[in-house]
């Protein structure tokens, strides 16, 4: 901002100059030609100096940065030997090294904000950056995402990044508890409320004060129950089971469901008011098939749990980032599990489950037959150029100067696709 003030500065000083110049000698009858001239050339004179200055102190700093830059190794992308600052794409490639060191920085901060959380995709760090907005309020979240995209795991980051991170963190599945005790487990129940009640029982309500609640699978909680919920939340006071004195608390709420709320609703099966009452902050929690570039972090997070020495062959990885992951990161985590169960040092295409290796073939026609039949042309042949992209870079290892090979177009044609279609080319880098 300030060069061009500079500039604008100087052009003024000079017109007003040259003005003052011409009016003076006009009015005593002198010829201003050389007087104008001579101020003309002082300013040539100071317009190259501070060229000069600008390439000092401006250009050259950051042809040092570019260069100091490609020799850390980290980039993989074109190496910038010599910058000559009258190309005129220059600047276009400056450009190119400081987005790729903005994407770096914004990767080591989503690893080390999140070191729970694996993904460095620019769609996962889209939800990282959800999760740090919300985190520090304490609005309800709604956490929507297929079975097996990991929303508990998103749930305790809200929390741990929150003021209540000192207090334990409550979750709740409600599918995974029957309907009769589902409003028992939540709110409580004192003793004699029922058969079996030979105690008094704290819900996870009243365990949850002063902390986060979390509520999976919403979708599955039965209309009675609901009724309840929304008048706990609402009140912020609730009775337990066989109670009459009502519990105030104090309680963050996070749910998450893998079904279609708003599906529901129209069903009649899901209350409308209890939907907008959570659906005040809502994240999308993308399935594995659209953050393909995560899944060799992934595979190696899991190959770490298993404290084996054991390898990943390309061909592997090339079937595990094409298959589309039905079951997401759960899926792919059971399906390294059993993997590495049979394998001995490698993981050949031949250790995965025969689903995965029957159901995603090596041809292209499969590929398109795997894309989804509503999608447009566009579309269509826009997920096929990112497929065949992401299969040239995990073939070679992340390099992409060996994947722009493979794909037989210039690394320069590649670098733009792959910021296209916000592909992390570092994720498929072989360490």
């Amino acid at each position: 901002m300030i060069i061009p003030v500079i500039i604008a500065g100087i052009s003024i000083l000079a017109s007003l100059t040259a003005f003052n110049i011409t009016t003076y000698y006009t009015k005593r009858g002198l010829d201003p030609i050389w007087p104008v001239a001579f101020w003309g050339t002082i300013m040539v004179i100071v317009t190259v100096i501070f060229s000069i200055l600008i390439v000092k102190f401006i250009i050259d700093p950051m042809k040092r940065f570019a260069r100091n830059t490609e020799n850390l190794g980290v980039l993989g992308r074109m190496p910038i030997t010599e910058i000559k600052t009258d190309k005129p794409d220059d600047m276009q490639r400056f450009s190119q090294l400081f987005d790729q060191v903005t994407d770096i920085l914004s990767q080591v901060e989503a690893r080390e904000s999140f070191p729970d959380i694996v993904g460095q995709s620019k769609v996962m760090r889209g939800v990282l950056k959800q999760i740090l907005q919300v985190a520090k309020t304490d609005s309800t979240v709604l956490i929507l995402g297929e079975t097996g995209t990991g929303k508990e795991l998103i749930a305790k980051s809200i929390h741990q990044h929150s003021k209540r991170r000192e207090k334990d963190f409550i979750a709740l599945n409600c599918a995974a508890i029957p309907e009769s005790l589902l409003e028992s487990e939540l709110f409580g129940h004192e003793k004699g409320a029922f058969t079996g009640a030979s105690s008094r029982k704290l819900g996870k309500f009243e365990i949850a004060h002063d902390s986060t609640l979390f509520m999976d699978e919403i979708g599955d909680m039965p209309m009675e129950t609901q009724t309840k919920v929304l008048r706990a939340i609402q009140e912020n006071q609730f009775g337990r089971v066989g109670g009459i004195k009502p519990i105030r608390v104090n309680v963050r709420f996070i749910t998450a469901t893998h079904q279609d709320l708003t599906f529901l609703v129209d069903q009649g099966t899901f209350r409308q008011d209890l939907f907008y009452r959570l659906n005040v902050f809502a994240i999308h929690l993308p399935p594995l098939r659209e953050r393909r570039e995560d899944i060799p972090l992934l595979v190696g997070t899991f190959l770490k749990k298993q404290n084996r020495q054991i390898t990943v062959k390309p061909e592997t990885m090339q079937l595990l980032t094409a298959y589309d992951w039905p079951g997401n990161v759960r899926e792919l985590e059971n399906a390294i599990e059993a993997a590495t169960i049979i394998a001995e040092d490698v993981i050949q295409p031949r250790h995965l489950p025969s689903a995965l290796t029957s159901t995603f073939g090596k041809s292209i026609s499969k590929t398109i037959d795997a894309l989804p039949t509503k999608m447009n042309l566009d579309n269509r042949i826009h997920e096929l150029e990112k497929g065949i992209i992401i299969d040239a870079l995990t073939k070679a290892g992340g390099i992409q100067k060996k994947a722009a090979l493979l794909l037989g177009i210039k690394e320069r044609s590649l670098w733009h696709r792959v910021k296209k279609y916000d592909i992390d080319a570092t994720s498929f880098k072989q360490h």
